[in-house]
């Protein structure tokens, strides 16, 4: 049976992730946009300092939605492991945590700017491009030089 997804074609998929090591700890986010055919279009990945894995999913939602308007891209598939940001941008949780409320505020607009935007919850190994991206934005941060 088509689904919703199958009718409207999607222009790209964005894979978005955030990651603490320790929380808060060192936090980057990690967003990766992908093609239909599974080419990888663009990458951004950002290094937050200490932040929470919340405040590191919710940028990369962020850095990611941005990336493909810079792109054009008006029909977007979304693609997170964390449950609780996708539950929350469909309106099925509340954003009680007021750190998080500026960046659910921005993501929400970002998504106005889209014809059609769809967020599902993945798996976290079906997210692994941007997991990857986020650890390795951390392991880079671990090995630079002090200022």
């Amino acid at each position: 049976m088509p689904t919703l997804f199958d009718a409207i074609p999607m222009q790209a998929t964005l894979f978005a992730d955030g990651g603490s090591r320790g929380n808060p700890g060192p936090a980057a986010s990690g967003a990766v946009l992908v093609d239909p055919q599974g080419q990888v279009l663009d990458e951004v990945g950002r290094y937050l300092g200490i932040a929470t894995n919340n405040v590191a999913e919710w940028t990369a939602l962020c850095i990611g939605l941005e990336r493909a308007i810079e792109r054009g891209i008006t029909r977007l598939a979304v693609r997170m492991d964390s449950e609780l940001v996708v539950k929350q941008m469909r309106g099925e949780y509340r954003v009680k945590h007021v750190a998080l409320q500026p960046l659910h505020r921005r993501a929400q607009a970002l998504l106005r700017r889209f014809e059609h935007v769809e967020i599902a919850h993945v798996r976290r190994k079906d997210n692994a491009l941007a997991d990857r991206l986020v650890n390795d934005v951390l392991d880079q941060e671990g090995r630079a030089p002090a200022p």
